[in-house]
């Protein structure tokens, strides 16, 4: 094979990715090379590359100039020493999340919430995730090397684009196990037809959800959302009015059990503070959403209703082969998304490109081993 790759990488915050030649990165200990086929475009990358260390200057960037690239799937091409139970030719997601494997958490078994926990190719939690980032680069490369620990194992019915898009529907995954979700529970996801919130309805069948309440304002995307899941979904525009007025019509006054708030940064309070409302006595409520500032809880309510709130970010590779598995089996359905898909070399009209999109069922796709 070649000595160099091709990689997009940004040298400096704010300013387009370049396409370059670099050399094909060598997989350490423990470390396989994974052929990048496809890499998801979150909806939020744009923000990260512009305006994070404004925003969150505690939370690191990776070292500039750097590869992004948050959710990768693609081919294992080689395997470093020490590696178990993956091969070459092995299809697979390689889930961006790692570890230190040394603090007290990782050595808990909990490695999630480690102390350097950091997003490859995109961001990290804590001042000491600059090592793990700049060790591990993301997926807008041809190439990219990854920790085994981090790899899911893919279907041959799952194709790389639909893979590429399990980081957010992990995200919801993860929060729907957190809340403990599962037949006969009733749920309220807020941002039901975004990027995060159409998870739960694509997640329904497969964990046997029975009462799926949603929201959103786009009342087109509603329609379209509401053909999925079999019937389970029930939904509201936030423009006919406030959502726990809603939830206890729905629901003879009493509540849902779970509350997902999937809405982004820029979200009016008060509709997060109408799903905390809307729950029913001893309920759970994740935030998953990212909704930003300093938001008013009435936190007496919250202990005499015995209410939780949790904040969920992100999921497990273990959760990732779950999925997976899912969607083997023909539980987890991912053929609602529509893939836009580009060639690495047209990354940044890709990246502007997502502002314009059919809400969550659009799937915004980087192809490195495809060419203009």
């Amino acid at each position: 094979m070649s000595a160099t790759m091709r990689a997009a990488r940004m040298h400096r915050v704010g300013e387009p990715m370049k396409l370059e030649e670099l050399p094909v990165p060598a997989p350490g200990r423990g470390d396989v090379r994974v052929a990048v086929h496809a890499v998801n475009i979150v909806p939020n990358l744009a923000n990260i590359l512009n305006m994070w260390t404004t925003w969150f200057p505690h939370s690191p960037l990776p070292t500039l100039p750097a590869i992004f690239g948050l959710d990768p799937a693609g081919v294992i091409e080689a395997v470093g020493e020490g590696v178990e139970g993956f091969e070459v030719g092995d299809r697979v997601y390689v889930n961006p999340g790692r570890s230190c494997g040394s603090c007290r958490s990782c050595r808990g078994g909990d490695s999630i919430n480690c102390a350097s926990y950091a997003f490859a190719g995109y961001f990290g939690f804590s001042p000491s995730a600059i090592h793990l980032l700049d060790r591990y680069h993301g997926g807008l490369a041809e190439y990219m090397v990854a920790p085994a620990y981090s790899l899911v194992k893919l279907p041959d019915s799952l194709s790389f684009e639909a893979a590429a898009r399990f980081g957010y529907i992990g995200t919801m995954y993860s929060a729907l196990r957190k809340a403990e979700a599962g037949p006969g529970k009733k749920i309220l996801i807020n941002g039901i037809s975004g990027t995060l919130g159409i998870a739960a309805a694509l997640l329904a069948p497969a964990m046997g959800l029975t009462h799926v309440y949603g929201t959103g304002r786009d009342k087109a995307l509603l329609d379209q959302v509401a053909k999925l899941a079999g019937g389970r979904l029930h939904l509201h525009s936030l423009d006919d009015g406030p959502v726990d007025e809603w939830i206890h019509e729905q629901t003879d006054g009493y509540g849902v059990d779970i509350y997902i708030d999937a809405l982004g940064p820029g979200a009016p309070h008060e509709t997060f503070r109408a799903g905390m409302r809307a729950m029913a006595r001893g309920g759970i409520a994740v935030n998953i959403g990212a909704v930003a500032g300093d938001l008013p809880i009435d936190i007496h309510r919250m202990m005499d209703q015995q209410l939780r709130l949790i904040g969920s970010a992100w999921f497990t590779s273990a959760e990732g082969q779950t999925m997976a598995d899912m969607a083997g089996a023909g539980l987890l359905d991912l053929s609602p998304l529509e893939h836009h898909v580009y060639p690495l070399e047209q990354v940044n009209e890709a990246i502007s490109g997502i502002a314009v999109r059919n809400g969550g069922f659009s799937n915004f796709i980087i192809s490195p081993a495809a060419t203009s």
